[in-house]
């Protein structure tokens, strides 16, 4: 029953080919033959607009610099207007954290992880691969039908918070420093969500614990993609346009320099262009309504390159399992929300009957 679902068991997928030796195999017999599932025609319907375009805004991407928010939470002008333009309606674009705190050692060992278990034989992969009835492990997401598009990617995905909900089965011991890795990168994620969810009340005028209270714990779930490349990368999709669906913050992490993650505006698709150790932080559909849509959740979506394969790391920071979603109480005051208060576990229960594109959940 949808009642049932927790972050326990937040879905299922079918098992399809793995991507990463699919698009190995097609290299090493130099072809250009990509099976059918994977051509997506509406990879061509609109001229992505890179980020240094004529055109194109994204240039001046919104920085959040939490080094001089930290010091300072009882007046944050400087940290304040950013918040502000970010939540103002002609704001669509995903800013950028900058000097968040989280130790180059943590994220540089986190990266070097992370390549190291990708770069596993498929075999030692398969050894954390995805059970049935279960989203965790190494394998793709929502895949619920046999004649379903594919993207063109793989992943890993974990519960990491609370402690008590991990399911060690889908932890790798390849690398064998990578449970310690990833538990330390937890860690200081979780500061950061909290810092920002914290600065984010304030900005909407509220009290802080309105908004934290109902993070209680700040859970929380780490997804590792892979994106091979493609000869036809023009015609796949490493990852389906989305939002993030449960989820209240995104933390987005770059694990090297391969740029592919765009956001749509307007009907045109926009690349992302990270700056070096920053976070891209993505507001998820949960906290679009308890800020009665002052922050925007935003359709983004991943692209894949001819010559390199890119890596990412998405944070996904959730609303407490028994929390109500809905406009909080602070920011409608009297008047009627823009949006309906629904259980979060009903959500969950929602989105994972749900197929999957343009209303799938959580990824970037």
């Amino acid at each position: 029953m949808a009642g049932e679902v927790s972050f326990r068991n937040m879905g299922s997928s079918i098992p399809v080919d793995n991507v990463q030796a699919l698009a190995a195999s097609i290299y090493d017999q130099d072809s250009t033959s990509v099976p059918p599932r994977y051509l997506r025609p509406e990879a061509k319907t609109t001229d992505p607009i890179a980020s240094d375009g004529e055109n194109s805004s994204l240039r001046s991407l919104i920085s959040l610099d939490l080094s001089i928010a930290v010091p300072h939470k009882k007046s944050l002008p400087s940290f304040t207007t950013p918040l502000q333009a970010w939540a103002s309606s002609s704001c669509w674009c995903i800013p950028q954290l900058i000097n968040h705190g989280v130790p180059d050692e943590v994220i540089e060992k986190l990266k070097a992880d992370i390549i190291d278990f990708f770069n596993l034989p498929l075999e030692e992969k398969k050894a954390v691969a995805q059970l049935p009835n279960d989203l965790q492990g190494y394998g793709q997401a929502f895949v619920v039908s046999e004649d379903q598009k594919l993207d063109w990617g793989d992943m890993l995905f974990l519960m990491t918070r609370p402690l008590h909900i991990r399911n060690m089965r889908f932890w790798p011991t390849r690398p064998p420093t990578f449970r310690d890795t990833l538990s330390s990168y937890s860690v200081e994620l979780k500061r950061v969500a909290a810092t920002l969810l914290e600065l984010i009340a304030k900005c909407l005028g509220i009290v802080p614990e309105e908004l934290l209270d109902i993070f209680e714990e700040i859970p929380q779930g780490l997804r590792i993609n892979y994106y091979p490349p493609c000869p036809k990368a023009d015609e796949v999709v490493g990852l389906s346009p989305h939002s993030d669906a449960t989820a209240g913050l995104t933390l987005l992490l770059h694990v090297n320099d391969v740029p592919g993650l765009q956001i749509k505006h307007q009907g045109k698709w926009f690349l992302v262009d990270p700056l070096p150790g920053a976070f891209l932080v993505n507001v998820g559909d949960m906290l679009e309504i308890l800020s009665n849509g002052e922050y925007k959740s935003i359709e983004h979506r991943a692209i894949v390159n001819t010559k390199r394969e890119r890596l990412s790391v998405a944070a996904f920071h959730f609303p407490k399992e028994d929390a109500v979603i809905g406009p909080l109480p602070g920011l409608v005051k009297g008047g009627k929300g823009k949006y309906k208060s629904e259980d979060f576990r009903k959500l969950l229960g929602i989105l994972q009957f749900q197929t999957r594109g343009e209303e799938s959940c959580d990824a970037s």
